[in-house]
């Protein structure tokens, strides 16, 4: 061996030696550092830890150190402005933005994403030179050769130095690359149906430009023409109507054997039954006709009532009386309405037309669909009844004809009310000659009523507001108040009372609907009804829930006569043959006669006409010709009442006349009328 190469060997290894010591040198003393850095922070573990307060600390209390101090954290931009104004062309004016964004973006940077098989994404692959080179996953995959593979030719000293050194690197194997985006999943490989379209073309329709000028006149010539032809088809309507039920009636009456015994033999019936029930209550007729209570003589002013007749019907049983009035011409005839004033307990109602002569069963009967609040009787037409039903509708009924059905009837669409309708009033013929009435309900209109060919035609002649109070301004919308009973002047045909539920009483007129001639504080719960008196022009009076009877001048404010009976007052009712003399009826059961011109502060008869104690008595009415009285109860009965010679003075002596009738009612109201209530 040359001795240059053995030399380099020995220092070769003697330079590897050098290496190993000072290797080992090194670890060991870095293993006694380590050791003293361990036993360092145990040490440290052991001291105590002292807290160093800094120079600049503020000294607070415990109090200040137990405060408890918030602090919200919000989204909200500190940059974002809040005094940004828009102009609203709506307003006209520039408006504040009320919403500001608070969003701040910090970085944003758009991208895009190419599909590695499409051809920009093999041109930038290629451009990278990633597009034929190993993928990440086989480079790591890679095996780098050790010092064995390696083969180092040296020729001397600048071969060591210069000559490169080669490497030889084993390609792996090439494999297909998946794509990991193109892919389904076998559940959703489905077929969906093809999408169908149908369409069709049509024509448009035709169309023709049309103009002309309206004017006025054109204008009224065709509102006129419009206005014959409805005329004209509603005659023909009616036309229709007659005819048909002209047919009907000739198809349903064809004369047979048996109707035309019946015929025959109707009237004879009639009086045959008449006969009877006058044999059967001979009695009571005789009474009716001649009794005279000779105890008057000695009772000083006080009278008596006597029992005559009852009217039942079968039928009437599960109603309450609701109205009583007698016929203007036949004296001995009276109609009877039944209803219901309980809001649980309506159903049908039932009108009886009623007769003295024969009283075991009514002359007359009408079924309804609603019960009857009101009934009244035309003062020339005595076949014609006016009838105002609880569902707000009113109906006129002619006795002469043959069917239970109203010749006459209201609906939704002819302006029918739209609470219980509580009395109904015959006015005189307006200037068209066309029959009228009033009807009053607790939606607060007082409604006119016109008969026009078939059908009703409503005009609303007062709405009833509430009155506002003294501290409210007037000015404030008011609400309807509810009306409960009204009243005609017997002379001034356009004057009129109301009462209200709330206790007043409006003087009224039928030339002013938007406001009342005065008002009356009169009652302290609702007015059951209010009558002007037969004679004297100035006095009407009215009855109250509130037990009392008030007797009033409409020209003075508070009332002239006041009287508490002690129990609610369903009506009351002025006499036809005595300016001084009114009845009244409560709801224990009692009448009440009073005589003013004989007895100012009591009644002179006061007399219990029911059978059962909780009975009550809702309605009165006098008789023009002969001195009886008709009242009705909450239980669907009627009984007629004679009156005592004390109570009818004026008729028995036949001394009364209007003149008398007046001196007699002023004398008295100039006893009691003070200056100071005007």
């Amino acid at each position: 061996m040359p001795p240059k190469k053995l030399a380099a060997k020995t220092a070769g290894l003697t330079s590897s030696s050098t290496k190993i010591q000072s290797q080992s040198k090194v670890s060991r003393r870095g293993k006694d550092d380590d050791d003293s850095r361990m036993g360092d922070e145990d040490d440290e573990w052991m001291q105590p830890k002292i807290l160093m307060k800094p120079d600049d600390q503020l000294d607070l209390t415990a109090e200040e150190l137990k405060e408890e101090f918030t602090r919200i954290l919000t989204a909200n931009n500190p940059h974002a402005p809040n005094n940004i104004v828009r102009y609203s062309f709506k307003e006209c004016a520039y408006k504040m933005k009320m919403g500001v964004d608070q969003l701040a973006i910090h970085f944003s940077m758009d991208g895009n994403m190419l599909h590695k098989e499409s051809d920009e994404g093999k041109r930038q692959l290629t451009r990278l030179g990633l597009g034929d080179g190993p993928s990440e996953q086989n480079l790591s995959e890679m095996e780098i050769p050790g010092e064995e593979d390696l083969e180092v030719e040296q020729d001397g000293d600048e071969a060591e130095k210069d000559a490169p050194k080669e490497v030889t690197v084993s390609k792996p194997p090439e494999t297909a690359l998946r794509n990991q985006f193109n892919y389904s999943e076998r559940a959703s490989q489905t077929f969906n149906n093809p999408y169908r379209e149908r369409g069709t073309s049509t024509e448009p329709p035709p169309r023709t430009n049309f103009s002309a000028t309206a004017n006025q006149w054109e204008i009224y010539d065709a509102y006129v023409e419009d206005l014959e032809a409805q005329e004209k088809a509603k005659e023909k309507k009616s036309r229709d109507k007659d005819d048909k039920d002209k047919k009907s009636k000739v198809i349903v009456l064809e004369p047979t054997a048996a109707d035309e015994m019946f015929t025959r033999i109707r009237k004879p019936a009639k009086i045959v039954e008449r006969m009877v029930n006058q044999n059967t209550h001979d009695e009571i007729a005789q009474d009716f006709k001649y009794w005279e209570d000779a105890s008057d003589e000695f009772k000083g002013n006080e009278g008596t009532l006597l029992p005559l007749w009852p009217f039942k019907s079968d039928k009437a049983k599960k109603f309450s009386v609701t109205a009583v009035v007698f016929n203007p011409i036949y004296n001995d005839m009276f109609a009877v309405a039944h209803g219901s004033y309980d809001f649980l307990k309506q159903g049908t109602g039932l009108i009886c037309i009623y007769s003295l002569k024969n009283p075991s069963f009514p002359e007359f009967t009408y079924t309804t669909d609603s019960g009857v609040m009101s009934i009244d009787f035309h003062p020339e037409h005595p076949y014609l009844i006016a009838v105002g039903f609880y569902d707000g509708a009113v109906a006129v009924y002619n006795l002469r004809e043959k069917t239970n059905t109203p010749a006459y009837l209201s609906s939704a669409k002819s302006g029918k009310h739209t609470d219980p309708v509580w009395q109904v009033y015959w006015q005189e013929n307006d200037l068209d000659n066309q029959l009228n009435f009033f009807s009053i309900s607790s939606d607060g209109r007082v409604t006119c009523w016109s008969l026009i060919k078939n059908e009703l035609h409503a005009t609303d002649i007062i709405l009833i507001r509430m009155q506002p109070d003294n501290d409210v301004d007037s000015g404030v919308g008011m609400d309807l108040a509810c009306g409960t009973c009204f009243d005609f002047h017997k002379s001034t045909d356009y004057l009129f009372l109301v009462g209200t539920e709330e206790g007043k009483i409006h003087k009224c007129s039928k030339h002013y609907s938007s406001q009342f001639l005065d008002t009356y504080d009169a009652h302290h719960m609702a007015v059951y009804a209010v009558r002007w008196n037969n004679f004297h022009p100035r006095v009407f009076a009215s009855c109250s829930a509130d037990w009392t009877v008030k007797i009033w001048d409409h020209n003075y404010s508070e009332p002239m006569f006041t009287f508490d009976l002690g129990s609610s007052v369903g009506d009351i009712v002025w006499s036809p043959y005595s300016a001084t003399v009114f009845g009244a009826v409560t709801d224990d059961g009692m009448v009440h006669i009073f005589d003013l011109s004989q007895e100012k502060y009591e009644p002179l008869c006061q007399q219990s006409v029911v059978q059962k104690k909780k009975t009550k008595v809702n309605h009165l009415a006098f008789n023009k010709h002969y001195p009886i009285i008709a009242v009705g109860d909450d239980r669907g009965n009627a009984m007629t009442l004679k009156l005592s010679p004390n109570l009818r003075k004026a008729l028995r002596e036949k001394t009364y006349s209007k003149e008398n009738e007046i001196a007699k009612m002023e004398k008295l109201l100039e006893l009691v009328r003070e200056p100071s209530n005007k």
